[in-house]
This record gives structure tokens, sequence and C-alpha cells, in this order.
């Protein structure tokens, strides 16, 4: 498989100076952004979200109006060609045409890696199903940035959903290649982190460790970051109501914390953090969110910047072997390549999609 442009699906393909290039652009533009005001003028954002969403969606499309640019795209694939039963290869070939840059969100794992395959332009992954959130990590280090004055010698605490949350995976991912820093996953058995994302913080020589309560963590962070029991994620409502009321940060909590740890929050809460905690000079997820727009402004301008790739991807193609994951894209969209990268020996297989892994 062959990518023509720089795109980004996952914050790991590209090196961390490539990350605090983004980062140090989106504190320039805080700072000044009327200097930015025109600098995309002329061109044109595509945004595809087959799933709902408020704070991704929009902050993409008001980083692209603030910089002169304009924008189309669907936020109900039920009002596109998607409802007749289209294709993501389709729907991304026609778009993109269409477009400079076109930003994805889906349901599916591995989708915006799909969508890249065939488009025509920059792709960005804006989060793909329970996978990976690289847009919310690139806020999420622009905020620990400002408020914690550093991206090493943290001690990070994560809480709530963390088998489906998209947004630990991908922060997770990048916080480890920093140095010291140290990760305590505060969730229920059945949430757990998943073993792919624990291997990539050990291969990083990151220290982590899991406990079951809020309180038993909360003491020791620098950050904790919260996140919703995703109920969309959940095969029955009864699994979700389950696990929904577990975790609920309140002001009593917040006592036996740190004076500077601070409170990140993805977005949108349900009860898991309660409406007390907001006027904490800790809680950080609200400008958290109004940081995302400069972020993203200054990810699509590097991404635009970027020339033309002729890389091959890293993944080899099988004919006769399938991923696992029933929520992969490529047990959705049967004619996707089924490409996988090795993990240390010819007989472990790791899903260029969605990063399961497969044993053959």
């Amino acid at each position: 498989m062959i990518s023509k442009y720089h795109h980004l699906i996952d914050l790991n393909d590209y090196p961390v100076s490539w990350w605090k290039k983004v980062v140090s652009l989106g504190e320039e533009i805080k700072q000044n952004p009327a200097k930015f005001a025109h600098e995309c003028d002329g061109k044109i954002m595509a945004t595809l979200f087959y799933e709902p969403s408020t704070r991704t969606q929009m902050s993409f499309q008001t980083a692209m109006l603030r910089l002169g640019g304009r924008i189309i795209g669907f936020d109900n694939p039920a009002n596109s060609s998607v409802a007749k039963g289209e294709t993501i290869k389709d729907t991304t070939k026609i778009v993109s045409s269409y477009a400079d840059v076109l930003v994805i969100r889906h349901p599916i794992a591995g989708a915006a890696k799909a969508a890249s395959l065939s488009a025509d332009c920059p792709v960005i992954n804006a989060g793909d199903g329970g996978h990976l959130h690289p847009t919310q990590t690139l806020t999420d280090l622009l905020t620990l940035k400002i408020e914690k004055k550093t991206l090493s010698g943290l001690t990070v605490g994560m809480c709530g959903d963390l088998i489906n949350g998209r947004t630990v995976h991908s922060l997770c991912k990048a916080l480890s290649s920093f140095p010291d820093n140290k990760f305590i996953f505060i969730s229920t058995p059945e949430l757990r982190m998943p073993v792919y994302i624990k291997d990539i913080i050990k291969a990083h020589g990151s220290e982590f460790r899991e406990v079951d309560t809020l309180e038993e963590a909360i003491g020791e962070l620098d950050v904790l970051y919260m996140t919703r029991i995703q109920q969309e994620r959940f095969a029955s409502r009864e699994e979700y109501l389950a696990q929904k009321d577990t975790y609920v940060l309140d002001r009593q909590k917040m006592l036996g914390a740190k004076k500077d740890m601070i409170v990140m929050h993805p977005l949108p809460r349900v009860d898991e953090i309660t409406v007390e905690v907001d006027d904490d000079s800790r809680a950080m997820y609200f400008d958290q969110a109004k940081y995302g727009v400069y972020v993203r402004m200054a990810l699509i301008l590097t991404i635009l910047e970027e020339e033309k790739s002729s890389e091959t991807l890293v993944g080899k193609v099988y004919s006769n072997v399938r991923c696992d994951n029933p929520k992969c894209i490529t047990n959705h969209e049967e004619y996707l390549p089924k490409s996988f990268r090795s993990c240390g020996d010819e007989t472990l297989l790791v899903c260029e999609y969605c990063d399961e892994r497969k044993l053959i």
C-alpha cells in the first residue's frame, strides 16, 4: 500500500520532534491568532463525521474558519450517500477531490487508515472507534505544556473506561515517549487498559500500575485524566449500567489531591465529574477544549505544508489472514487489503488498521 500524502492517523507515525513542532505552533497561535487569519485563504476542509461530536467537529471547523478557509462535509451519515451503502473508499475518493484536507471521525477502528488509502488529499483522524484520537492528544499535550510547563516527569492518573477510551490510548502512547512519566490506571477489571497499550509503555521504559479506586491514587498525581463510561461502546445497556457510576470526582475527593494537580477530561462528561469541581482552579477541562482550536489550527497548517510522500506503509498484505477484532474496519468493508505488521516474530501479527494482535 502506497500513501501519496502525509496523513495523521496515529500520532506515533511521526517523531516526537514533529509533535513538539505542532504544539509550539499552537502556543504561538494562542498568543497571536490574528497573525494566522489568512493562512488558509482559498483552502477547503471536508469534515466526515460518521458519529456525533461537538468539540472535535466544531473545533476543527472553527480552526479552519479562523485560518481563512472554508468547510464542507456532513455530521450525520444518514444525510449522505453512506445511507445508500456507499463505502468509505468511494466516499473518501469523491469528497477528497473537492477538498485540500479531509477530517474523518468514525465509530469503527481503523476507518481513518482505510480512508487514507484512497484519499486524494491529506487525511486527519478525528477518532476511530475506541482505537485512537491523535488530535485530542495534541490538544492534551498543548494543555500540559501551558498548564504544567512540561511534558516530562509527570505522574498521570487515567480514570474510567480505559479499554474503550481512544483518548487515553493515544495519550499514553504519546506521554510514554517523554522521559520520566509514570502512569496510574484507575478502572474496574472489565475496563482495564488494553494489553497493547501497556506493552508500548513498557517498551518506552515508563512505569505504570493499576488500581481499583480513585482515592488510593489521587494524592500522587500531577495530572488526573477523567473519562466517561461510554455507553455507545458497550454491547448492551445492562453492561453499561453495571459500570456507569463507578468513578465520580467530587469536591471531597479533590481535598486529597495536590494543590497543583490539574484535572483534564476530553468531554463530554455525564456524571463522572460533579459540577462543583468546575469552580476548582485545578479544573482544566474547559480550557483544554479551548486549546483544541489552537492546536488544530497548527495541525492544519502543518499538514498542508508537508510535501507529498511516496513512503510505503509498514504492513504486509496476507490473502488468507483476517483480523480477529469484530470492530475492525477490515471486517466491515471486505475490499480492504488485510495488512499486518510483525511483532517480534513471524507468528505474532498486529493489524495495521486497529492494532489487534493475532497469532498465526
